[in-house]
Parts: structure tokens; C-alpha cells; sequence
């Protein structure tokens, strides 16, 4: 393995309209699966979905740049034409955005195009991109909260 990748167990209550969210919306590869849960490579990492019909709720907020974003969520970051690819992709599906695409800190170093959609359980992915990809945790001049 010549880079570490994650794996994310999240819970669902519907594994068929799971499956064909992160198929068919996200272009994720299909793994291992049984009647409760299945596996997808999600960009080369795994995420698993795990069946759990009674896990339901709102989930917390909090304020970043004008948004509401979910304190509860997952994604990756991208380089610019794959975000591109991926937004293109999700608005000819119809997906559900949260937040729409849009550029976060406009004019900062800090500056990222992002987008958050959520899956049929309610569980939010955030996907975003760096023009420069040595800000991605850089703090110079930075005051204010980032997801």
C-alpha cells in the first residue's frame, strides 16, 4: 500500500437507495457486501454503509462562511477539474445539495470551492478543492471557523 487510506463505517436506513446513490450519483466502485451492509470505494478509500433503520434525528449546525454546515459529515478534497467533474456529475443527477457549489473565502489564501450534498439517510459529504493545495492547512491570516 503505498499511501494510507481511511475507512468509514456510517449507518443507513435503506441499503438499496444507498447503493445507488454512491453508484450511480458519486461513481463509487461497488466492495464486499452483505444483507446489512456494503462496501464502497469511495475514491480509493473505503466507506462502509451499515444498515440501521432507527438511527434517524436532526443533525447540529454550525455557521461557516455564511452556511449552515453539518457538524456530522465526511468527504475529501479534490484537486479543481475532478471537483468540477464530481459538481457536474451530481446537478445532471438531481442530487440533493445542502450547500450548493459554490467558492468558500472568496479572495483569502484559504479559498476552496466546495459543495455538500446529503445521501438518502441523511448523511452529509462535503467535497472540496484548493486552488493552491499547500493552503489546505495553512493558518496564516486566517481567523474564522473552516469544516
Amino acid at each position: 500500500m503505498t499511501r494510507p487510506r481511511f475507512h468509514l463505517a456510517i449507518p443507513v436506513r435503506d441499503l438499496e437507495a444507498a447503493r445507488m446513490f454512491y453508484l450511480t450519483h458519486l461513481g463509487c466502485g461497488l466492495g464486499r457486501e452483505s444483507t446489512r451492509w456494503i462496501d464502497f470505494d469511495f475514491f480509493g478509500h473505503q466507506v462502509t454503509v451499515h444498515l440501521a433503520e432507527d438511527e434517524e434525528g436532526p443533525v447540529a449546525t454550525n455557521p461557516v462562511d455564511g452556511h449552515a454546515v453539518p457538524a456530522r459529515h465526511f468527504g475529501l478534497i479534490l484537486d479543481l477539474p475532478r471537483w468540477e467533474d464530481l459538481r457536474d456529475r451530481l446537478k445532471a443527477a438531481e442530487a440533493p445539495f445542502l450547500i450548493e457549489p459554490h467558492e468558500r473565502f472568496p479572495g483569502t489564501r484559504g479559498a476552496q470551492h466546495t459543495l455538500f450534498v446529503l445521501d438518502p439517510s441523511g448523511n452529509g459529504l462535503e467535497f472540496k478543492a484548493f486552488a493552491d493545495e499547500s493552503m489546505i492547512f495553512d493558518r496564516t491570516g486566517f481567523e474564522g471557523a473552516s469544516a
